[in-house]
């Protein structure tokens, strides 16, 4: 069932920068200083936090779809979890950029989680042509 894990933690993460969208609407349209948030549109913090709220929104889609396919799919047991795993690793993407812009840590996990999801839909989809 390692398709079953990436479907509800996709939904989750898809509730959540679903959510941080709503947060973003705010400090666009309602916050105190929204002036110069808008003014910053493009740069810096701004531009961060979209890339996080579109990557989050993005991969967690990509993990509902990938656990969809492993539970449809016949594949053997150790590739299906090791597909999972890696999606659902993707996540590290825009988590990493949250941390990025919240904490000022390094874009290790930017990266890690970039090449994680796209070696998993890479490899899903040798698997896939196997079949």
């Amino acid at each position: 069932m390692s398709g079953k894990k990436n479907i509800v933690i996709g939904l989750w993460a898809l509730a959540g920068f679903m959510l941080y969208g709503f947060i973003l609407i705010y400090l666009r349209d309602l916050a105190p200083g929204k002036e110069e948030w808008v003014a910053s549109y493009s740069l810096g913090t701004h531009f961060e936090s979209r890339l996080a709220h579109v990557h989050g929104n993005l991969f967690a889609l990509i993990n509902i779809l990938v656990g969809h396919l492993l539970l449809r799919l016949p594949i053997e047991s150790a590739k299906s979890d090791l597909v999972s795993w890696m999606a659902l690793a993707g996540m590290l993407m825009p988590i990493g950029i949250l941390s990025e812009v919240v904490f000022g840590l390094p874009p290790f996990f930017v990266i890690a989680g970039g090449v994680s999801i796209t070696v998993s839909v890479a490899y899903l989809g040798v698997l896939v042509l196997d079949l």
